[in-house]
């Protein structure tokens, strides 16, 4: 890839990024859903069919154990579990729908913890599984036997580069700016047509 191609690429990735940050800095009003067909869970009659369904089933097979017996405890954590599960909604005052089921309702804020926080999270984690194995394979190309060591991983090498790859987003701002992150145009093969 010529300069002049990085160059583009900077200048449209910049582009694009304002354009993100102007559309999301306009004040847009917020569309507000009338929530007329959802309760608060515990006046929700059919809220509290479900966990006396959901309790009865299990009451119903806890009679076919023996007291002390393994299934029997399991059955009677399992029925605590769902009964502190319908409690915690209870207590939340969490929303639900006609037939009874918990709702969550989205507000369309972008919370830093909801949203932007994890969202960064990911792209961090995902560029670094990226950044890690392309370092690996351009490692394993480059030793006596290439194709082994792409099939039958080097452990400590492998290692080694996962260890150093939690800095890709400033090795990879390096590499592109040395020109070594993307292959210049005569590298590319094209198959002919």
């Amino acid at each position: 890839m010529k300069f002049s191609s990085i160059k583009f690429l900077i200048k449209s990735s910049l582009a694009s990024i304002m354009a993100f940050l102007l559309f999301e800095a306009t004040v847009i009003p917020a569309a507000f859903a009338s929530n007329d067909n959802l309760v608060i869970c515990k006046d929700s009659p059919l809220f509290k069919k479900r966990l006396i369904t959901a309790t009865k089933k299990l009451e119903n097979r806890k009679k076919l154990y023996a007291e002390k017996s393994q299934q029997y405890i399991t059955l009677t954590h399992e029925i605590e579990r769902i009964e502190a599960k319908f409690k915690n909604y209870e207590k939340n005052n969490l929303l639900c729908g006609k037939e009874g089921l918990p709702r969550i309702v989205v507000s369309g804020q972008w919370g830093l913890n909801a949203v932007i926080i994890p969202g960064l999270l990911f792209i961090y984690i995902t560029g670094w599984i990226g950044w890690v194995g392309r370092k690996y394979i351009s490692f394993a190309s480059a030793t006596e036997n290439a194709v082994e060591n792409e099939i039958i991983i080097n452990v400590p090498a492998a290692l080694s580069i996962m260890a150093n790859g939690f800095a890709w987003p400033y090795q990879a701002f390096n590499e592109l700016k040395l020109g070594k992150l993307v292959a210049l145009d005569d590298e590319i093969t094209i198959s002919p047509r």
